[in-house]
């Protein structure tokens, strides 16, 4: 009987170019919350809600008024009336009027009048009268609405993979349901005449051994990513053989068999790929796992796996499973734990052991940087930004730039995101990032973008205003119209800054890290400029102008509550949101990247993603080309 020859046989970078050219992507579903840990995000989830949804005590002690604390000290405390409590999961009974204060619980909601919070240790209580030896300014021990996670705010993008950290802020954000990424379906076929199923009686005289390749395969497709569906062995008979496989592909997004791939007379699987479908290729040059089949059956993906365990399996894990984590979404796995050189010092002198949550960045290099993350114990996306963390002894009291650390990861599957970013939060730079693949990016303004740069920690900067530091490229950017956004109908007449000084009107600003911010100041400078005043002296006349909150969309949200007439804020907000707007100018927003780290491949696809942002910019009303 004459036998099959191998065709010539393949480098193995054709054979991963053959498997990528298999479509085994299937489509996108939504699942229960509940029921998506390890699953993939298909969309970008955007925050609906603040969290906290009302500003609250961030310690136990006292609601008070700032400015009745002001000149308080141990010698010479401030004396207020207490006047009730507040609890929290309760709503306040009590208003806080001046020379009052109220007693507050550690997340109780801050009662009106009230803007700062003082620690009960620096307080003594003299019948219904508190002592108040420590002087507050506003915002004080309060955790602000939206502090956390501000309603417009991307939350989560496509692509993030679904650890108990983002199902916590899912569930924070109210999020019941998740589309995610499917899972393809894969078919598994061990072949041979000799095999049995373990569980079934075994005949060794006969030359019977029991089907391995079935489970271990099954269970490296579930690590990968897949969905694994056995079906019954096959013999060396092509009948049998074409049913089974036939069946299997209607089924299954990728057929994998095991065994029936060398050139043996009785193997016959190669000519059933080549009449049912289409045989791409029939061996590899690689060793273990030179007798192996790519090809197509019917609308399904197939590869022949060798027939031997140790040679199915690494066979498998070198060229199918990055395909099924490609078709899943899924990320290539690390190690639990990973070795990094810290990117900034951080001084820790407290004398106990400490689990510091980090971050991972890559250098220009390809070497693995760690950064230290806390947003503080409340916040839900410290959790989502951390990788894991680094444990610091009792006796070091910092750790240099540079120095090795070992990070324990929260998961095997944490890696360094492709391109790391900071600064302004910002729509159109949202939608960008959603065209970048496993990107990293804090919303925390134009001054912390800088910093951030300028030390290391992050690829890139988003900034707004002029000027590029020498040691970084600009990759490109856009320009938002800001202003004032007011109720729908404008109900108190607004027409441009000068309203909010000579006006009794109630603003609320955003936080001074927000280039918006800075526009602001210099709007206010040049008008102080022209009256020939001093600036100060126009932003004291504005009632809330020190009133500082933190996204983009955060005044708005106040604006839209009633307390206040008018917010800081962007024309794009006030479209989503349904407001009126009035408009005080454009600012530049520009994409910085380190030039140390041009070369990496998340920074350049952002860049084309930058420059490719017309038809991102063409859907936001206020936006346009920089």
């Amino acid at each position: 009987m004459r036998r099959k020859e191998f065709r010539d046989l393949a480098d193995p970078e054709d054979a991963h170019e053959a498997i990528a050219s298999l479509d085994l992507r299937p489509d996108d579903e939504t699942v229960p919350l509940r029921e998506s840990r390890g699953r993939v995000l298909a969309e970008r989830v955007d925050a609906d809600l603040d969290v906290p949804g009302f500003d609250r005590a961030s310690v136990d002690g006292y609601a008070v008024t700032a400015r009745d604390t002001f000149g308080a000290d141990e010698a010479d405390p401030v004396r207020l009336e207490l006047v009730g409590e507040v609890h929290a999961g309760a709503e306040p009974d009590v208003e806080v009027g001046e020379g009052e204060c109220a007693e507050i619980s550690t997340g109780a909601v801050l009662p009106p009048g009230a803007d700062a919070v003082v620690m009960v240790e620096r307080t003594d209580r003299e019948d219904d009268e508190v002592l108040v030896r420590t002087s507050l300014a506003p915002g004080d021990r309060v955790m602000f609405a939206g502090a956390d996670v501000a309603a417009g705010e991307r939350a989560l993008g496509p692509g993030t993979v679904l650890t108990p950290r983002e199902i916590g802020l899912l569930s924070a954000l109210g999020v019941d349901e998740v589309p995610v990424r499917g899972r393809p379906t894969v078919g598994i076929i061990s072949t041979g005449d000799e095999l049995v199923r373990p569980g079934e009686a075994l005949d060794s005289d006969a030359g019977e051994i029991y089907d391995v390749n079935s489970y271990t395969t099954a269970t490296a497709v579930e690590e990968a990513g897949g969905e694994a569906r056995l079906y019954p062995h096959a013999g060396d008979d092509y009948e049998a053989m074409e049913s089974v496989l036939r069946e299997a592909a209607a089924e299954c997004d990728l057929v994998l068999s095991s065994g029936s791939t060398s050139a043996s007379a009785v193997d016959v699987i190669y000519r059933v790929v080549e009449e049912a479908g289409e045989l791409l290729l029939h061996g590899v040059a690689v060793k273990p796992g030179k007798p192996m089949l790519v090809g197509r059956l019917q609308d399904s993906a197939y590869v022949g796996l060798p027939g031997y365990p140790v040679s199915a399996l690494t066979i498998f894990r070198t060229f199918v499973a990055p395909a099924i984590r490609e078709a899943a979404g899924l990320p290539e796995p690390e190690t639990a734990t990973v070795e990094g050189e810290m990117a900034v010092r951080e001084r820790y002198a407290e004398g106990r052991l400490r689990y510091m949550p980090v971050g991972l960045v890559s250098d220009g290099d390809g070497n693995t940087l760690v950064y230290p993350v806390d947003k503080g114990s409340g916040a839900t996306t410290s959790l989502v930004e951390a990788d894991g963390v680094v444990a610091v002894p009792p006796d070091v009291e910092y750790l240099e730039a540079g120095e090795r650390v070992e990070v324990q990861l929260f998961s095997p599957e944490v890696r360094p995101p492709s391109v790391f970013g900071a600064g302004e939060d910002d729509p159109a730079l949202s939608r960008v990032l959603d065209r970048v693949s496993r990107p990293r990016y804090l919303g925390v303004g134009t001054r912390q973008g800088r910093r951030r740069l300028r030390d290391g920690v992050t690829d890139v900067a988003v900034v707004t205003g002029d000027g590029t530091p020498g040691d970084a490229t600009e990759l490109g950017g856009w320009t938002r119209e800001w202003g004032l956004v007011v109720p729908d109908g404008n109900p108190t007449g607004v027409e441009n800054l000068v309203d909010l000084v000579d006006d009794d009107l109630r603003f609320v600003n955003r936080t001074t890290d927000a280039g918006l911010r800075t526009t602001l100041d210099d709007a206010v400078a040049a008008l102080a400029d022209d009256r020939g005043v001093d600036r100060h002296e126009l932003v004291e006349a504005v009632d809330g102008y020190e009133f500082a909150v933190r996204a983009h969309e955060s005044p708005a949200r106040k604006v839209l509550s009633g307390s206040a007439d008018a917010g800081l804020g962007l024309r794009v907000t006030a479209d989503r949101l349904g407001m009126d707007f009035v408009p005080c100018g454009d600012e530049p927003v520009r994409v910085l990247a380190s030039d140390d780290r041009l070369e990496k491949r998340g920074v350049q696809r952002l860049r084309d993603a930058v420059v490719d942002a017309a038809d991102v910019l063409d859907d936001l009303p206020g936006y346009g080309p920089l």
